[in-house]
């Protein structure tokens, strides 16, 4: 194998397909990344066996040559090190070589590395991409979607199936939701190309949070295709493949009130911004707890108390307030978070009782739903 590209298209390559590369793996090859240069151009994977990542380089963009490839093969190199000697090359220009024994050349400008490499074909096959239920997002949409639902992933293995976020098709909505049992974030998307026979998914929130790092923030197509096992995102440069959890995600839908005894209608920046000053004296505390009051129908009341540090008050006004007076005490982690995907919009917050779940809605679009448990403090 022998070929020359440009650092820095290589260098954003490698930086991709490292986010799947884990030190930990039990399958000493999934250290490296495999290099695949063809004619076509240059794939580079990584995987750690739950997620695989594949970048590909084209031998030419918009008239511009990005690789030449003078002799295809193949070539497994330690992830780690061949980033950092990419990273820390002294020219744009680069020479890659691999000999006999997989022993590989690296030159740029005057450096000139010896890498030992592993045999590709030891490394383990990407998962066929089948068709059977496939529709589309803009990366955009989907990097919004993954940062409104995957902060409610519990973190907890005891219950594997809700460390990830379930997707499924309800009418003609994509629906995604994800819940710890102590907070639940919703989003709906409707969207004309779903398919009908898709059943209810369970992705891992870890293989999204590394997917929304990888995807571009503009309106680049994102195909997705979705089998029993794998669930597979699509771009012109990146492939990334997911394995889904196995089991039964909880049906979430009768946890939502239907009837409600107060709402309120507010600034969520302001609210925000008050409760994150709170939650600076109930840090201490293990929930993190901070009270919302309802002073009367035009002000509201956040406060916190720790008896070793001292307490805060900030009343905040209410544009709109229907219902029961409440006094009612929640994580402040949780309503921060929730808050944040709303960003900063008018949020509508709807309360059935003190100890009861409580939903947070943006006042502009539905399509955003946000619950969070009370805690008991009295």
């Amino acid at each position: 194998m022998k070929f020359d590209i440009q650092r820095d298209h290589l260098l954003n390559g490698v930086n991709d397909v490292l986010k799947a590369v884990s030190s930990k793996t039990t399958i000493p090859i999934l250290t490296g990344i495999k290099l695949d240069a063809t004619k076509d151009g240059l794939a580079l994977t990584g995987s750690d066996a739950d997620i695989t990542i594949q970048a590909f380089i084209p031998a030419e963009k918009d008239g511009e040559e990005l690789i030449h490839v003078t002799e295809p093969g193949s070539i497994v190199l330690q992830a780690r090190m061949f980033n950092e000697i990419v990273r820390k090359l002294p020219t744009n220009d680069v020479e890659i070589e691999v000999a006999d024994s997989y022993e590989t050349r690296i030159r740029s400008g005057k450096s000139d590395f010896h890498l030992i490499g592993l045999d590709a074909s030891e490394y383990p096959m990407t998962p066929d991409v089948t068709n059977d239920s496939q529709f589309t997002l803009a990366a955009d949409l989907l990097k919004q979607i993954i940062r409104e639902t995957v902060f409610a992933v519990s973190a907890s293995e005891s219950r594997p199936v809700l460390t990830g976020v379930n997707w499924q098709v309800k009418d003609k909505d994509l629906v995604c939701v994800a819940t710890d049992s102590h907070r639940l974030a919703r989003r709906k998307v409707a969207l004309d190309n779903l398919p009908t026979n898709m059943t209810g998914v369970a992705i891992p929130g870890k293989s999204l949070n590394e997917l929304s790092k990888v995807l571009p923030d503009d309106q680049t197509s994102v195909d997705i295709y979705l089998n029993a096992q794998q669930v597979v995102f699509k771009t012109n440069d990146v492939v990334f493949y997911s394995r889904l959890l196995e089991g039964n995600y909880p049906d979430t839908s009768r946890l939502i009130p239907e009837e409600y005894q107060t709402t309120i209608k507010l600034n969520g920046k302001e609210l925000l911004q008050a409760i994150d000053r709170a939650s600076l004296l109930a840090r201490g505390d293990r929930n993190n707890v901070v009270r919302l009051s309802i002073v009367d129908n035009q002000t509201i009341e956040i406060s916190s108390n720790s008896p070793e540090v001292g307490k805060v008050e900030e009343q905040i006004p209410v544009e709109v307030f229907e219902g029961d007076d409440l006094r009612i005490s929640f994580s402040a982690k949780f309503m921060m978070d929730a808050l944040k995907a709303i960003d900063g919009q008018e949020v509508v917050i709807q309360f059935t009782g003190a100890m009861r779940p409580f939903i947070l809605r943006s006042v502009h679009d539905d399509a955003i739903l946000q619950l969070i448990l009370p805690v008991r403090t009295y």
